[in-house]
């Protein structure tokens, strides 16, 4: 809103100032501090509503240390990083920006599936919540809708620079949709044009087409099918991370702490890739308008940076499924637009390790089962959080030093830009 509000005095007259908002990185810095602010502000009122409402989480018996000083701990926190999310993102993004429009659905959808789940827990006293098939059909139907808004959406679009002599067989294999051509000369055309491909680390090309997936058909008709191998894709990704970070909210500051640092690392990725300069020195593919996501990383990465002020251990509130399964549907979301998605394993690492380690400790139980008639075990306890504390490592101890694995990966992530 600001953003038009500005252009828009910006029109009548020369109005101070007018001309910084309509760099990112300006708009990006203020949404950092105004999501921080919100935080601090609402989380301590928030805190102080849901103590005389006696909102408290009911912790489950799992043997750990500390675990019964928890009990009443107030929960549903996520509602702090959502206000804290999305209030800075109306007030500085675009929201004409088709990419904006996808981040706020999903953080608004995610959320309200992640608030259902802490409501039936902490009101209707059902320690279960909402059902495991009803949180996957929400994933499920999130991931189509984000799916087949990148396949259709004329405004979702990679810049491609091709030969004119190349430009017609392209055009024609490829089937190109809603192209706008400019020409270069003679010989260059500059092409913006719906695309299922994108980036995969440590290769030469550094690009993959999901096309390729259905190599058993003709070159011919593969373009026409992409969308169904990359439909799949994305449910599956969002899926996946949305409950990573969801398994990963275990224990205080773990999940806020991890996913500040994936956000601020997505963010400099989509202003890089939606930069031509940087795109082209790179060698990264250039998507155009993608640059305006980074208000809304700046915006996630403030907001649980602010919302450690109170989660941080000992913990004065959990933040429940209402902000875990939003962070991870969210950063899912923001790897998607970027064409970073196959970087998530190594990024989002702690997310990975934390689903292994169930999925993993639950296949094992049941070989073992079925084998020899009694399940055994792998870790002490999953998700891998757990099992730490069952070694009787402190909360924090546990905390930090995921945290500094999670900085490696992000650093790790960036070298991916260059080591092909």
């Amino acid at each position: 809103m600001i953003y038009y509000l500005f252009r828009y005095l910006s029109q009548l007259f020369d109005f101070p100032g007018s001309q910084l908002y309509q760099f990112s990185s300006i708009r990006a810095a203020a949404a950092v501090l105004l999501s921080l602010v919100i935080s601090l502000l609402f989380g301590k009122r928030f805190i102080r509503l849901l103590q005389r409402k006696q909102v408290g989480e009911t912790i489950r018996d799992l043997g750990l240390a500390n675990e019964g000083k928890k009990k009443g701990t107030p929960t549903m926190g996520g509602l702090i990083i959502l206000a804290a999310i999305l209030i800075p993102t109306i007030l500085f993004a675009r929201l004409r920006n088709v990419y904006i429009l996808l981040l706020l659905l999903t953080t608004v959808w995610m959320g309200l599936i992640g608030f259902l789940d802490d409501y039936i827990k902490v009101f209707k006293k059902d320690k279960k919540g909402l059902r495991g098939k009803f949180k996957v059909f929400g994933q499920i139907t999130l991931g189509l809708i984000v799916g087949f808004s990148f396949y259709l959406n004329k405004d979702v679009r990679v810049r491609s620079y091709i030969k004119a002599n190349e430009y017609q067989k392209i055009s024609t294999t490829q089937n190109l949709r809603d192209i706008q051509v400019n020409q270069n000369g003679d010989s260059i055309y500059v092409v913006d044009h719906r695309s299922t491909s994108t980036t995969i680390p440590f290769v030469k090309s550094h690009q993959f087409d999901y096309a390729d997936l259905l190599f058993f058909l003709p070159k011919s008709k593969r373009a026409k099918f992409a969308w169904i191998p990359y439909i799949l894709l994305v449910i599956f990704i969002i899926t996946a991370v949305s409950n990573g970070a969801n398994l990963t909210d275990g224990i205080d500051g773990l999940a806020a702490g991890t996913a500040a640092i994936i956000a601020a690392t997505l963010g400099i990725f989509a202003f890089l890739s939606g930069n031509f300069i940087f795109a082209s020195y790179l060698n990264i593919m250039f998507i155009p308008e993608v640059g305006e996501v980074l208000i809304f990383a700046a915006a996630l990465t403030g907001a649980c940076v602010g919302y450690l002020w109170y989660n941080a251990f000992p913990a004065q509130i959990f933040m429940g499924d209402t902000g875990s399964l939003a962070i991870g549907g969210i950063i899912a979301t923001l790897a998607l637009m970027i064409r970073k998605e196959f970087l998530l394993p190594i990024l989002a690492g702690v997310f990975l390790a934390e689903n292994l380690s169930v999925i993993i400790q639950v296949a094992y139980f049941k070989y073992t089962k079925k084998k020899y008639g009694e399940g055994k075990r792998i870790f002490k306890m999953s998700p891998l959080h757990h099992h730490y504390q069952k070694l009787n490592y402190a909360e924090p101890k546990i905390v930090v030093r995921f945290w500094i694995i999670g900085l490696m990966l992000a650093i790790l992530t960036f070298i991916t830009l260059k080591i092909r």
